[in-house]
């Protein structure tokens, strides 16, 4: 069990440690060579991470594992991805990763292009996305000849998987499949860019057309608004 310190939260120091650990193990696979994990582990304990346990550590790599997934990146044999981590570690991971040169793939790249957006949410929208995507809190504004926004192509198809082919505003199933067998839905963000809402999953749905345009021109929009944030539990008023 791990010390008090267990119960307040893991340091940048002791994540650094984990994923320089992690880093040090993946190199040493990739180039075929024999190591021990446990070796590893036994370095960590006597070092950055001697509050800890041997579980919390082995967890913590396995949640190492879980953010190489989500960026489309090989990860370590016989961790095997732990998803239940929150937001805010998986965040502070995937910036020492940056720090340390492990970026995420083309596809998992926020952009402002409409078409690219697309093809790389659907693209990520043929596998099962188990970690819920981090999004972007204030997406950047661009202007071109049109006023276009950043996005983040994980949150699309993530928001796509979660309605199951299923309008979240009216319940009815997506009014046709596109030519990959997907179901046919728009995400609409609830406050809308423009508006300084954000690009994360508690401010986008998954809409029919008609549903989609409602939210935008109809007489009822402000209601029928109203009405998602009461039927769907991970919408958060912005």
């Amino acid at each position: 069990m791990d010390t008090q310190k267990g119960n307040i939260g893991w340091t940048d120091e002791e994540l650094e440690a984990s994923v320089d650990a992690y880093l040090k193990m993946l190199k040493l696979e990739n180039a075929g060579q024999p190591f021990k994990k446990s070796a590893e582990h036994a370095l960590l304990l006597a070092g950055a991470l001697s509050a800890r346990s041997k579980a919390s550590v082995d967890y913590r790599m396995r949640n190492i594992s879980a953010v190489f997934e989500t960026l489309n990146q090989k990860s370590i044999t016989g961790y095997t991805a732990a998803h239940n981590v929150g937001s805010r570690i998986v965040s502070r991971i995937r910036r020492i990763l940056a720090e340390r040169g492990i970026v995420e793939s083309e596809d998992n790249a926020p952009t402002f292009d409409e078409e690219t957006l697309e093809r790389r949410a659907a693209k990520l929208q043929s596998k099962p996305i188990k970690t819920e995507p981090e999004g972007i809190a204030v997406p950047q504004q661009v202007s071109t000849t049109s006023t276009s926004y950043v996005r983040d192509p994980v949150v699309r198809a993530w928001i796509r998987q979660q309605a199951e082919g299923k309008c979240e505003g009216c319940g009815l199933d997506a009014p046709f499949k596109l030519d990959n067998g997907e179901p046919f839905l728009e995400v609409h963000h609830v406050k809308h860019l423009a508006q300084k809402g954000s690009d994360r999953i508690t401010n986008a749905v998954a809409l029919c057309p008609n549903c989609h345009q409602r939210c935008h021109r109809s007489s009822d929009r402000d209601v029928f608004t109203k009405g998602l944030y009461s039927k769907i539990i991970r919408l958060i008023p912005e």
